[in-house]
């Protein structure tokens, strides 16, 4: 779920911060890991074409070795390649290196708060909070998989509005996951016709993407000067202004009614926080971290899964035989009617597999979020000293030839056994690891497993009439996008 693109320059770049000496900066090199000779000030931007590309990243795998040291800008970043690295890096390694970096642009959009951009105290409390809160979810009649079955059933209902005509899924989908987690911060759901809520998803779309673009990284490298020109960096505060002061309508409304016995949403649950730490002076709880941490799981629940979902539906429209066999599979196990459960992926194998295998291909999070070091450690031999900003590089890890039989081609027996049991693969990373691992993995995992399988038990979907192939290439940004599609869905 959380999405954070580290690019431009890297965070604090400022030109009077530049050291032009090329000596000093060539012994700053000497106590990183080998990497590409930067040149003053931009670093090696030039050589990654100023954007961090998976691709690039592979190709300088194949000359300095899986960890490496590339400058963005005066800043350098350690990248960690392949599972090996990465396990160490985010795994052996998790305490040290744990920390969030924040570019210009986050800092000045939303600050050191809330939990996806704060490091130490802040953040471990935040998160042990956003935890126990999230376990919480399966408790109760209106247990998280009963909204995310309300809103499966919904999603089915617009997708048969359709009639077989074609059209664009991913409208509907941004819809039914947008309503999922409003559920579970606000403890109601929109309607699709809402002003407040399709702003509310375009505000999401705005502030994921913004800093990929080239105003976004032109903010990063230039933030004294962005923050004053007009463009459509200005727009992103709007959107999230607008966001923050619709979760601060919402504490209101929820302050009136509240009752700290009967928690209902995350509000309630943090409004209760609040009142039960009022007197710890070390408490990071507070009305400021709350509107934040909310806004966080908005940002962080919408997009990446609906772009999954929007991914999965191309794969089976580019390989119908594994819509069959999905399909097959599901009519084989459940009933017509039968409510489906989380649990029943462990009778769903194939299906099970097929998910896995979409969240592994897509890698929609691309090279994946950065990290700071907290404490001077070691990976794999290599010494990281406090501070030093370090990029696990994800896609690596989920395309490692050696830990994937055929790493470039969609294969969901990478996810079964030899009788067509499900297996896990250690490598298969998609939510990052450690301590920094996806807050709303779960969350995401069975909102994928629901939606996805009802909507293949309901709906043959195939090719809109005289369209002949399914583009798979990406749209790049900080989650990768399919291009725009079109599809039929037609009732089984």
């Amino acid at each position: 779920m959380g999405v954070l693109q580290f690019t431009s320059m890297g965070p604090g770049f400022h030109p009077r911060n530049a050291r032009p000496e090329f000596l000093k900066l060539q012994w700053t090199r000497s106590r990183l890991p080998p990497g590409p000779t930067p040149l003053p000030i931009i670093g090696n931007l030039w050589l990654l074409d100023f954007k961090l590309h998976r691709e690039n990243l592979v190709k300088l795998t194949n000359i300095y070795g899986n960890i490496y040291t590339v400058w963005m800008g005066q800043t350098p970043v350690i990248v960690l390649n392949g599972y090996k690295a990465v396990k160490d890096g985010l795994i052996t390694h998790s305490e040290e290196i744990c920390g969030r970096p924040l570019t210009p642009f986050y800092r000045d959009l939303m600050g050191e708060k809330g939990i996806f951009l704060t490091s130490g105290h802040t953040w471990k409390q935040q998160r042990r909070f956003g935890m126990t809160f999230l376990k919480s979810l399966g408790l109760g009649k209106k247990n998280l998989e009963h909204r995310i079955q309300e809103e499966s059933r919904h999603l089915v209902e617009v997708f048969a509005s359709k009639k077989g005509k074609p059209f664009d899924p991913h409208n509907p989908i941004v819809q039914a996951v947008a309503s999922v987690i409003c559920t579970v911060v606000f403890g109601h759901r929109f309607s699709c016709e809402d002003d407040s809520f399709n702003r509310l998803i375009k505000a999401i779309y705005f502030v994921i993407y913004f800093q990929a673009t080239i105003w976004g990284r032109m903010y990063d490298a230039f933030p004294w000067l962005m923050h004053r020109l007009p463009g459509p960096h200005q727009k992103v505060f709007v959107y999230n202004d607008f966001m923050h002061n619709l979760v601060k309508n919402e504490v209101r409304s929820h302050e009136e009614r509240w009752k700290a016995e009967d928690p209902q949403d995350l509000i309630d649950f943090y409004l209760a926080q609040i009142a039960k730490t009022k007197d710890d002076p070390t408490s990071t709880f507070n009305e400021d971290n709350m509107v934040q941490a909310v806004v966080d799981l908005l940002l962080g629940g919408t997009e990446t899964t609906t772009i999954t979902l929007c991914w999965a539906l191309l794969y089976m429209l580019q390989y119908p035989d594994i819509q069959e066999k999905v399909q097959k599979e599901l009519e084989a196990v459940l009933e017509p009617s039968q409510l489906i459960h989380y649990g029943d992926r462990k009778k769903l194998p194939y299906t099970n597999a097929v998910i896995h295998e979409i969240l592994r291909y897509s890698n929609i999070t691309a090279v994946g979020a950065p990290r700071q070091c907290m404490k001077s450690t070691t990976v794999l031999g290599f010494p990281i000293e406090k501070g030093t900003i370090v990029l696990p590089n994800l896609h690596s890890a989920v395309y490692d030839s050696e830990h994937w039989e055929t790493p470039w081609k969609f294969n969901p027996s990478h996810f079964l056994d030899s009788n067509g049991n499900f297996v896990n693969n250690e490598a298969f990373l998609p939510f990052s690891a450690g301590h920094r691992v996806c807050l709303g993995e779960q969350m995401a995992r069975t909102e994928l497993f629901i939606f996805f399988a009802n909507l293949l038990r309901a709906f043959k979907f195939q090719l809109p009439k005289g369209v002949k192939e399914v583009n798979l290439d990406y749209i790049l940004g900080a989650i990768l996008q399919p291009h725009p599609y079109k599809l039929l869905a037609v009732p089984r």
